[in-house]
């Protein structure tokens, strides 16, 4: 058995320090994301001002939802109807529900993987940021996307009728895959922390 005393901690040679800093490289990828995020809100704003010059009768707003969400009646549309609309309104929750994901990535992922925050004592601090780490921000990326495939998986079966078989089943069955992959990284994740409170 050595003698030495312990190396002081906060201490790192400059290799450690170099290879530690390295993970401010990740800083330009979660910009990146807050730019995405800005174009989902614009596309979001463009969405929801065509439903509403729809409503009020407009031909060409109309003609722009039709085109957006891929949907196609038997003779053509002068009014909107309550799929178009159900159709509009289900892409436009798709849109907020991608919105949060991104939010969940860059804040989680910025807070877990580059630097604190510091948002304790914040009121507007999400609940989950005060106990996330790798395996939460984990879980609740699952949760999200199986939220979203929900609602894709919702507008096509609204709009069934436009889509071959074969799309309505892969897309039932990605779906699943989604459903099974969360649910096993759930439960991999509730053995990790049993085993991890056993020692």
């Amino acid at each position: 058995m050595s003698n030495q005393p312990p190396a002081p901690q906060g201490k790192l040679s400059p290799l450690s320090n170099f290879i530690f800093a390295s993970r401010w490289l990740q800083l330009p990828l979660y910009l990146g994301l807050i730019a995405a995020q800005a174009v989902y809100v614009f596309h979001f704003w463009v969405e929801l001002v065509h439903l509403l010059e729809a409503a009020f009768g407009s031909q060409t707003a109309l003609q722009a939802l039709v085109s957006s969400i891929g949907y196609k009646a038997d003779a053509p549309l002068t009014t909107l109807n309550e799929t178009v609309i159900m159709l509009v309104v289900l892409a436009l929750i798709d849109v907020v529900m991608i919105s949060n994901l991104l939010i969940m990535v860059i804040v989680g992922g910025y807070e877990t993987f580059v630097s604190r925050l510091n948002l304790e004592g914040h009121p507007d601090q999400p609940e989950w940021l005060s106990h996330v780490n790798a395996s939460v921000l984990k879980v609740k990326l699952g949760t999200a996307i199986i939220g979203i495939s929900s609602i894709h998986l919702l507008k096509t079966f609204i709009n069934a009728a436009n889509y071959d078989e074969k799309v309505l089943m892969w897309q039932t069955i990605i779906h699943m895959a989604f459903l099974f992959s969360a649910i096993a990284i759930a439960y991999a994740d509730r053995l990790m922390s049993h085993h991890e409170k056993a020692h």
